[in-house]
């Protein structure tokens, strides 16, 4: 298992904490996603043989939150 940290762009209210949270959840080997509105971060825990920060990234970007570099 591993965990990583990405600054999420687009965050404004706790709907969008919400939406972020339903992007990532369903993903394959994401076992859990915790978003900080006022850091503008989501902490993602997942397993690295079924899932990709590329995928994240995508995910995230696809569903209008830009995620930085």
């Amino acid at each position: 298992m591993e965990t990583i940290t990405l600054k999420v762009g687009g965050m404004s209210c706790m709907g969008c904490v919400n939406s972020v949270k339903r992007l990532l959840e369903p993903l394959p080997g994401v076992t859990g996603v915790e978003v900080d509105l006022a850091g503008g971060t989501a902490r993602i825990a997942y397993d690295p043989t079924q899932a990709d920060v590329a995928a994240f990234r995508r995910t995230l970007g696809d569903g209008g939150y830009p995620v930085a570099d």
